[in-house]
């Protein structure tokens, strides 16, 4: 299923203009003044960082793990769907690791999308899964089950996948990630406790596969780290607010007569993931619908993340496409009272977030030019911004932390706290360069329709 927006009213037109505008006055500055406004592109950025920054910290200020339940007389019954595709060196650890869940799930249902390698070899000598066309049942395993078919890519895995369950809750999982014991529980006990929640994910932590350990690697093992805590972080903060719209399908669970309502997912989406949460909250205000999308702290999982820049960057600019994708299939949400917080306040939010590794990219231009021309006083004023920039954000990263490890109820160590701080004052020289130029590449796949789809694995 897919939905394409209406044209968008004149407020969300209005907006992108405006945020457009912005960041072509910000270019002009550069040129046009001396001292502070010289670089207004630089601390308009900042100033944008550190009030989300901020935002993120004071919301996610009080959490708490949510509070255990007795064993369950009744629970609700889970599914679990993994689209596959030449994933035989992890496909074995994910389904071990579901082996040994804490509740076990009734249906694990591979979708093999077309693999070409040695996952038909792997799944039938140790799981018992015979090499053929269509559904077939494990003879080691009642729960277990491959679904084959040629490849059509990880949606219409996905939609052919999901309807083959008949459980209550549907988890559409990564076949490269790995479940902690409990996680499939904690997930559940939410679902439990509140009737409206529909839509939930897990707090996932990045593992780089370190067979190959290398300087390049241990690079990116480190920073993606640091970075997914407050991702996950900003999430839980969306979620405080109503507003949350990302749950990545890598640990994403729906409950499945919603999942049915909805039409599955978007068959020609880069990120089904994302997409299917903004028709969600369209469909939900459209029909009255107290849906609510939630992130559990205490469900936890490891997935694998890049380690090269090649890998790195395939990623990352197809994660930044499929985002401007999916804000301009639903512009007409943004800026509409009509989608309540959602339309009112997220989305003209993403709008900016659309624009702004311009706006980061005309800051760095602008530094060059500054440097090339001499101009001594406005690069003073940069490094002050810089070092009350480092400051500010070395303290809301601690705090941030220390709201993230309280949620997922994770002990953090001394060493932990000087991990934040040599991350927080390196990344803006490294990390953040890397994902700004991601962004950009992002925006040059958006316009052209160049999509490609590149293993993580690979490189």
């Amino acid at each position: 299923m897919h939905y394409s927006s209406p044209a968008p009213h004149w407020p969300a037109r209005l907006l992108l203009a405006l945020v457009i505008s912005l960041a072509v006055a910000t270019l002009s500055a550069g040129f046009l003044f001396d001292h502070v406004w010289a670089w207004s592109a630089g601390i308009i950025y900042v100033l944008y960082d550190v009030l989300l920054l901020l935002y993120i910290v004071c919301v996610t200020s009080k959490l708490k793990p949510q509070p255990a339940l007795e064993p369950f007389k009744q629970p609700l019954s889970v599914g679990i769907v993994i689209p596959a595709r030449n994933e035989a060196t992890v496909l074995p650890a994910c389904l071990n690791a579901l082996l040994k869940q804490q509740l076990m799930p009734a249906q694990i249902l591979i979708v093999d999308d077309g693999s070409t390698d040695h996952t038909a070899q792997v799944l039938q000598q140790q799981f018992g899964l015979a090499a053929d066309m269509g559904l077939v049942q494990s003879t080691t395993h009642a729960n277990v089950q491959l679904y084959r078919q040629p490849n059509q890519g990880k949606s219409r895995a996905l939609n052919a996948g999901y309807p083959l369950l008949h459980t209550d809750i549907i988890v559409t999982l990564d076949a490269d990630t790995l479940l902690a014991p409990n996680a499939l529980y904690e997930l559940v006990q939410a679902f439990q406790q509140q009737d409206d929640l529909v839509v939930a994910g897990g707090v996932i932590l990045p593992e780089c596969n370190k067979s190959r350990a290398s300087l390049r690697t241990s690079f990116f093992d480190f920073f993606q780290k640091f970075e997914y805590i407050f991702s996950f972080l900003s999430r839980a903060a969306w979620m405080q607010a109503n507003a949350l719209l990302l749950v990545s399908g890598a640990f994403a669970a729906y409950r499945r007569d919603v999942l049915h309502e909805l039409g599955g997912f978007a068959n020609h989406s880069l990120v089904e993931d994302y997409e299917i949460n903004h028709r969600l909250y369209r469909y939900a205000y459209e029909h009255n619908k107290t849906w609510k999308i939630g992130v559990i702290g205490t469900a936890l999982a490891t997935t694998d993340a890049p380690r090269t820049f090649k890998t790195f960057f395939h990623q990352r600019r197809r994660w930044f496409a499929g985002f401007l994708e999916t804000q301009f299939s639903y512009f007409n949400m943004v800026a509409n009272r009509k989608y309540g917080v959602i339309g009112g306040f997220m989305l003209p939010i993403k709008t900016v977030d659309a624009i702004q590794p311009f706006v980061g990219a005309i800051a760095l231009l602008l530094l060059a030019y500054f440097f090339i021309a001499g101009k001594t006083a406005v690069l003073w004023i940069v490094l002050w911004v810089f070092i009350g920039k480092l400051l500010i954000d070395t303290v809301l990263n601690l705090w941030g932390a220390i709201n993230y490890y309280r949620w997922t109820a994770r002990t953090i160590h001394g060493m932990d706290y000087f991990t934040i701080i040599f991350a927080t004052l390196m990344a803006p020289f490294s990390f953040q360069l890397l994902r700004l130029f991601s962004a950009c590449l992002g925006w040059w796949i958006f316009l052209t329709k160049r999509y490609d789809w590149l293993p993580q694995r690979e490189g």
